[in-house]
């Protein structure tokens, strides 16, 4: 099985192209040049995106945004080649590659996703549990963790970035693309709120509000 397997959650985005266990290549980038990264890795492989049995894809918790670009770059890709796709928690892939540390995404307003008793959630790092920490939430809010008795490896090591070869190793089922759903824990900044008979985003109301100010 040739997978491709990539994560978009968090500020760092990774790639990478696996067959049968065997990592063939991988990319650490940014959210916008996941499908760039895919084409490189299989043409340093020399293989041809038709040469795919299966994708992988970050369903996070993590960055609204983010992960709508992975999701939308899996869909299109499945569409394209006919291929199945296996939704993989960001979270967990943080945690295979850190076995036995606990995965700390930064969720920002100043709170952070993680695991409880295997379950996602929503927390304040205060709340999370004082033990070894991986995650740019760990990397962010290292002063608290640390003050509380966790432990946060170097800035640098690589258990801070969920790396989408233990997205392969995770996979599983695969479904159809439009199967594959995020993991929102929380509502989007950008929430549509209704105002009168028109539906504006918080962003787009604030704009307006400022605008009216200016024009007084």
């Amino acid at each position: 099985m040739l997978t491709l397997a990539f994560d978009t959650a968090t500020r760092v985005a990774t790639a990478a192209l696996v067959q049968d266990g065997t990592v063939l290549g991988e990319r650490v980038s940014r959210a916008v040049s996941v499908l760039q990264d895919a084409d490189e890795l299989l043409r340093e492989a020399g293989g041809a995106p038709g040469d795919l049995t299966a994708l992988a894809v970050g369903t996070g918790p993590g960055s609204f945004t983010g992960l709508r670009l992975g999701l939308a770059a899996a869909r299109g890709l499945a569409f394209a080649l006919d291929l199945q796709v296996a939704g993989v928690s960001t979270l967990d892939a943080l945690a295979a590659g850190a076995p036995g540390a606990v995965p700390v995404i930064d969720a920002g307003r100043r709170e952070v996703f993680t695991l409880r008793d295997g379950e996602p959630v929503v927390c304040s790092p205060q709340e999370v549990e004082p033990r070894l920490c991986v995650g740019d939430g760990a990397l962010r809010y290292r002063a608290v963790l640390e003050e509380r008795g966790a432990e946060v490896p170097p800035d640098g090591d690589e258990r801070h970035l969920p790396r989408a070869r233990f997205h392969a190793q995770l996979a599983g089922p695969f479904v159809p693309a439009g199967e594959v759903e995020p993991l929102y824990l929380r509502l989007p900044d950008a929430e549509p709120v209704s105002v009168g008979s028109t539906k504006l985003t918080r962003e787009r109301r604030r704009w307006l509000c400022w605008r009216r100010e200016r024009e007084r």
